[in-house]
């Protein structure tokens, strides 16, 4: 993953996403993404900003995925999207949360709930 390193916070349920986490800010790392990865751990993350779509290619594991607008508001969730597949595509989306699957459910994060992205420049 990435170097620059973030924490994902759910101001609107007062909840964490991502405690231990990296940013993939260039065109490499965002291709790169989890490929040849182990498994997220709880309270691991990998923003993919800019991003609008993901896929789970090559990778050899399921995720959870937020989809984030400009704001860090929620705009979808695909919850335990596996191996080969092409995640969701929503409306006004700037950057893509992979996260391990039981994330969304375990912060109980919906649309519409807005996000604070820490560390690195703040998404």
């Amino acid at each position: 993953m990435s170097s620059q390193r973030i924490q994902v916070y759910n101001a609107t349920r007062e909840t964490w996403l991502v405690e231990d986490g990296r940013a993939a800010r260039g065109f490499w790392p965002r291709l790169r993404g989890l490929i040849g990865h182990e498994p997220l751990a709880r309270g691991q993350g990998l923003l993919l900003d800019p991003g609008k779509s993901i896929h789970t290619c090559f990778m050899g594991f399921p995720i959870d995925v937020v989809y984030l607008d400009e704001d860090h508001v929620v705009r979808g969730l695909d919850r335990d999207l596996k191996p080969w597949r092409i995640g969701g595509f929503y409306s006004r989306v700037r950057r893509v949360l992979e996260l391990p699957v039981g994330a969304i459910e375990a912060s109980n994060t919906q649309e519409g709930d807005r996000l604070e992205v820490r560390g690195a420049d703040g998404g």
